[in-house]
């Protein structure tokens, strides 16, 4: 494969541990563009993501997403935040590694309950125990965000640190 092809650097992994903040930098550190998926899908549907779950459901979302990695597919040189459960579709999956290195970004529950907030805007989060939840979810993604080309975990670490660690990486490997 070209590198060219793989010329986009995509973020993924669970809600809350940096994809979107730590995405901006990488954008800025690289000089490349900077896509949220999550807030291009709102920006397209005009409403947002919790109003999407709550008015059409999470599969009608996951087809949104599905259009939305597409369109990421036909970018070069651009940082994408992918949405927690992006990944765990096999064809969103093979996609994204077709167009771009797949950076998963990690962190503790304790972490992610805490960045989580109150976890009104996070509507997989509105279903029972939280902690449980969020167990769950990292349970059966794990899979998914394990095929990954490397992970960094955010837990103790600024955005700064988090961007700096994924450039030295990708230096490392060539891919900058």
């Amino acid at each position: 494969m070209e590198a060219e092809e793989k010329s986009n650097l995509i973020l993924c992994g669970f809600m809350a541990t940096g994809k979107s903040s730590v995405g901006k930098r990488l954008a800025e550190m690289t000089g490349y563009e900077f896509l949220d998926m999550d807030e291009a899908i709102e920006a397209d549907e005009g409403m947002t993501i919790p109003e999407i779950f709550a008015s059409r459901g999470e599969e009608a979302f996951r087809e949104l997403e599905c259009r939305m990695v597409d369109q990421v597919a036909q970018r070069r040189k651009c940082v994408v935040a992918t949405g927690g459960g992006t990944t765990v579709n096999p064809q969103n999956l093979e996609t994204l590694r077709r167009c771009g290195i797949l950076i998963n970004l990690t962190a503790d529950i304790q972490t992610i309950l805490l960045r989580a907030g109150s976890g009104e805007d996070r509507p997989m989060l509105q279903q029972g125990d939280r902690v449980e939840r969020i167990r769950t979810l990292l349970q059966n993604r794990a899979e998914a965000y394990g095929k990954a080309d490397f992970a960094v975990d955010t837990s103790s670490r600024s955005i700064e640190e988090v961007a700096q660690l994924i450039v030295n990486r990708l230096r490392n490997i060539k891919a900058l």
